[in-house]
């Protein structure tokens, strides 16, 4: 089965938000015995995959509107047509290697296939594009959460692209979950973070343990986890300072702060996140890449997608670092911090492409059934 047929079956096209219950309705339907889990947890699915369709709709529009211009220029398929659409992969923020890698499969495959029509070659991309995802598959999308006693969280990443607001999100769908959450103010080099985390702390009821501006971030975290392995913590969020101007300092100062962890917890940190701001596009690749080598990354969080037309920065991320985008930011509220889904991930990047391709396989079965 083709992917686009794979995704019409599973993804609904009409879904909106204002299709679907609410959470609190389906939580009394859930309690009053009107639906089953699975029928709760298939309308979770629902919400989640309408967040992705609604937080990639700009990338979405670039990209399908630049699909299709494309493809009505070059009837085609030759090297005028590969060239052009390097063009707008690299303009969508895929990464430059990663598109040379894709447009190098695509003709590959083309000639395979014997495809000569640029239209027929649109679920290939798609489904190349998946496939270069996908490669890595060690590579886990999933949060190392332990079952039981401490989970800790290292945060970093540069000031202003939504780190400590990360936090917060975090902390409210962990809470949400039914664990009890801690946040460590390690940023101690700005009074403002300091406050902006404890008001994220009295936001979504987590205790937030802090110093003063100034304070040794090392003395910081070690008085969090000790705090929180003495409270019976499930998860400890620890924000550390945004800076990189100073990779030596940098690394020093994130080694320190993990030996002090270790300490407490020998296996700590379970993650170290880092979150870039997808409007930067390339810029968010060449942060990555220095805190790579300052660091053990363990996962990406992608924050302000929604606000971005260049949805591609993900396929860039995991395929040319190999870090895993384990958290995207899909609109302002508290529950829009989702984890990130692959499927869901093309499904909103493609969506209208997919269903496009429904109507007019639709429209030729009708004719055929006429002509019948």
């Amino acid at each position: 089965m083709g992917i686009f047929n794979r995704f019409k079956k599973k993804f609904k096209p009409e879904k909106t938000t204002e299709d679907l219950p609410s959470a609190e309705q389906q939580h009394e339907n859930l309690d009053d015995g009107l639906i089953s889990i699975d029928e709760f947890e298939e309308w979770e699915q629902e919400q989640i995959t309408y967040k992705f369709k609604a937080g990639l709709e700009k990338s979405r529009d670039k990209f399908q509107t630049e699909i299709n211009q494309l493809m009505s220029v070059y009837r085609k398929v030759d090297e005028d047509f590969f060239e052009a659409l390097e063009e707008v992969l690299i303009g969508a923020d895929v990464g430059f290697n990663t598109v040379l890698e894709l447009t190098e499969e695509l003709r590959q495959e083309a000639k395979l296939k014997n495809i000569t029509e640029t239209e027929d070659l649109k679920e290939t991309i798609v489904e190349k594009m998946v496939e270069i995802y996908n490669r890595n598959d060690e590579l886990s999308e999933e949060v190392h959460i332990e079952e039981d006693g401490l989970t800790v969280i290292l945060v970093v990443g540069v000031n202003g692209v939504g780190k400590t607001t990360s936090i917060g999100k975090l902390a409210h769908k962990y809470k949400n979950e039914g664990k009890s959450v801690m946040l460590a103010a390690g940023d101690t080099f700005r009074a403002g973070a300091i406050n902006q985390l404890q008001i994220w702390g009295d936001r979504v009821g987590a205790d937030v343990i802090r110093q003063g501006e100034g304070s040794d971030p090392a003395a910081v975290m070690y008085d969090a986890v000790n705090a929180a392995k003495n409270r019976g913590t499930d998860v400890l969020i620890c924000d550390t300072a945004g800076r990189l101007q100073n990779k030596g300092n940098l690394m020093n100062e994130l080694g320190k702060m993990k030996k002090v962890i270790q300490k407490v917890v020998p296996e700590a940190p379970h993650e170290v996140l880092l979150t870039l701001d997808a409007t930067t596009g390339q810029n968010a690749l060449i942060q990555a890449k220095s805190f790579q080598e300052v660091t053990d990354v363990t996962g990406i969080v992608l924050t302000k997608l929604d606000g971005t037309a260049k949805g591609g920065i993900v396929l860039a991320i995991k395929n040319e670092l190999g870090i895993p985008v384990k958290f995207v930011g899909l609109g302002e509220q508290l529950d829009d911090l989702q984890e990130f889904d692959a499927e869901n991930y093309v499904y909103g990047l493609f969506a209208d492409m997919i269903h496009q391709s429904d109507e007019i396989d639709e429209a030729a079965e009708e004719a055929v059934d006429r002509d019948d």
